[in-house]
């Protein structure tokens, strides 16, 4: 009965003709015909097949048709080394989801298991393993996606509930978007748990479902296309990434450790707080000293237009031999792949160290060219996002590029406002409301902060202002530029300070006539 089955499921990994199986002395007849050689009978069988018309579907899940023949030399490679392991240690011919998790996704076991169900859930496989042509068939697919909207699809079908795959829960999209989180920081060097990420995780899952335990596939979908599509399509990259290349590892004996690169961001300190090295013994506050923690920067990154997470120019790493050129070659390639975790951007103002006020905030904002994001934080446990992709200026217009957006980070994750010219900031112009004020409608802004930045407005809802952040998203140049206009401004204010006039001079000095005016008596030689 063992052998009986063993040869069932390996007749099955192949396509099958209608009519049933060849019996082996007619293959062993086809065969010594063509003077032993395979290729006759196969060329053979696919005539067969087109004159006699195929099944649809193999019971290993194989699509039968003759362009199943035509495959990426990848994944042939990779389908055919997998197939061997679980010939060697199942005794099946066929590639089975233990050992496609173990050999591929080594690091990543929950995000492979799911990649082989949702393979084998397309194949409609009867057999619990894929045969190689279904395998193959399927990867093909898989990495031959090329809308954002069908490969988000994908993603979230691979985490909705298993009892009722139309619909998924708040544990799915968690589960989602840690996959997205621990790639991210992984494959950017910031291998660190922040410990504000079940906040973070928990702003988005209110967002979404508001009162309801799971909601219905295509909603989730759309809700990720308006907001947070970039992260899951960096998820999507390292998947492709891994399936081209694994066979690469595997063929040298050693488990596939997915992509190991240098990107640009990378090579500077992480500016972020990891929320343990501040957390207090108060447990559900708001114990984070940081409007910032390494989980938000992360999530922001991905909801904001890319300028504000593109990374700095590296050139790659030197070179120690062939052997890494084609690392060097996907430092290029995977550029914006890893620009997720943005650590070129600087912390150019936090009231909590500065201080709180219009002159503070104008005096370590103004002259920054380049994005910025400034994070309001309310009494009320309200978190702000206002981000501005150019320059703040004090005027009476409202301004910004296409850029421009606000967001509520917390205590769910919404964005409020994305559109041209919805900045305003005015502090000494007179006639025109003072404050910052972000919205379309420049008579009801979403948000809108006093001349003081003591209180903050959102949607009619006023709250009292506790801290204020701002982040500058531009380039080292961009706080460069900066940094040398105040150094200058100091200068120049002290040589006004100290000018020396001459006896001439003060003669027709304004000074002097403004003194006598006072009453204060004149002398001269």
């Amino acid at each position: 009965m063992g052998n009986t089955s063993s040869k069932g499921e390996s007749d099955a990994s192949e396509p099958p003709l209608e009519g049933g199986k060849l019996h082996k002395q007619q293959q062993q007849q086809h065969s010594s015909h063509n003077g032993g050689s395979d290729v006759g009978g196969s060329h053979n069988s696919l005539k067969v097949q087109q004159t006699q018309g195929s099944m649809t579907r193999s019971a290993s899940g194989a699509d039968v048709t003759e362009k199943y023949l035509t495959q990426l030399v990848p994944v042939e490679k990779l389908a055919e080394i997998l197939r061997e392991k679980t010939s060697a240690k199942l005794g099946i011919n066929g590639i089975v989801a233990e050992v496609f998790v173990s050999q591929v996704f080594p690091q990543y076991a929950d995000l492979g298991q799911r990649l082989f169900n949702l393979m084998h859930t397309n194949s409609k496989a009867t057999t619990k393993h894929l045969g190689v042509v279904a395998f193959r068939q399927q990867c093909e697919r898989f990495l031959g996606i090329m809308d954002d909207a069908k490969t988000l699809e994908c993603y979230i079908k691979m985490y909705a509930q298993e009892d009722n795959p139309d619909f998924i829960d708040k544990t799915g999209v968690t589960r989602l978007l840690h996959i997205c989180y621990t790639i991210a920081m992984q494959h950017s060097g910031n291998a660190v748990l922040c410990s504000a990420i079940n906040r973070t995780f928990g702003s988005v899952t209110k967002s979404i479902f508001l009162c309801h335990d799971s909601l219905s596939l295509g909603y989730v979908c759309r809700w990720f296309e308006q907001n947070l599509i970039r992260l899951v399509l960096l998820v999507h990259k390292y998947c492709v990434h891994t399936l081209s290349t694994a066979y690469r590892g595997l063929e040298l004996q050693s488990q596939s450790c997915g992509i190991e690169l240098q990107t640009p961001v990378l090579e500077q300190r992480n500016p972020f707080t990891d929320a343990t090295d501040h957390s207090g013994g108060g447990g559900g506050g708001r114990d984070l000293d940081s409007l910032m923690p390494l989980s938000q920067a992360w999530l922001l990154a991905g909801a904001l237009p890319p300028l504000y997470s593109k990374p700095q120019t590296v050139a790659p790493p030197a070179n120690k031999g062939n052997n890494n050129l084609s690392a060097s070659t996907a430092v290029q390639i995977f550029k914006e792949k890893l620009s997720m975790m943005p650590s070129h951007w600087t912390l150019l103002y936090d009231s909590n160290e500065h201080g709180v006020g219009a002159n503070r905030f104008l005096h370590h904002v103004l002259g920054y060219r380049g994005p910025t994001l400034v994070l309001l934080h309310t009494k009320d446990e309200q978190t702000y996002c206002v981000a501005s992709p150019s320059e703040w200026k004090e005027t009476h217009l409202f301004v910004g590029g296409e850029g421009s957006c606000v967001i509520q980070l917390l205590p769910k994750f919404v964005i409020l406002e994305k559109k041209a010219n919805i900045l305003y900031l005015n502090t000494s112009i007179r006639g025109y409301p003072k404050g910052l004020r972000a919205g379309a409608d420049p008579r009801k802004p979403i948000i809108a902060v006093d001349e003081h930045f003591e209180n903050v407005d959102c949607k009619g809802l006023a709250a009292g202002l506790m801290s204020i952040e701002v982040w500058g998203c531009g380039d080292k140049s961009s706080r460069e530029v900066q940094l040398d206009i105040k150094k200058w401004q100091i200068k120049e204010a002290e040589r006004q300070r100290t000018v020396k006039l001459t006896a001439a001079d003060w003669m027709d000095h304004p000074d002097r006539y403004l003194l006598e005016l006072g009453g204060r008596q004149n002398y001269n030689n």
